[in-house]
């Protein structure tokens, strides 16, 4: 694999571990009536790296799953970053 493609690497696991951590501690928040992380930051995370933690945050928390866009556009970023993931590795 090249440099370009582990810097992407990289930069995906971040932003998933990061967005994985959000989706917890936005349901979290939502079960105690407290302050929540606004959708946007949520889906932001999601669609600029973070779509593998944000679409294993949905699962593993049971949050977020029914409300538009998320199951839309969660997937569809996970795709994409597949997608780009994989030219960066195959592409000379």
């Amino acid at each position: 694999m090249r440099e370009p493609a582990y810097l992407l690497l990289i930069w995906l696991g971040v932003t998933s571990a990061l967005a994985f951590v959000l989706f917890g501690w936005d349901k979290l928040m939502a079960k105690t009536h407290r302050r929540r992380i606004p959708e946007a930051a949520l889906l932001g995370c999601a669609l600029l790296g973070g779509s593998a933690g944000a679409a294993l945050g949905m699962a593993v928390f049971h949050h977020k799953t029914r409300k538009p866009p998320f199951p839309a556009l969660v997937p569809l970023a996970l795709l994409a970053h597949t997608a780009l993931l994989a030219w960066a590795a195959l592409c000379p």
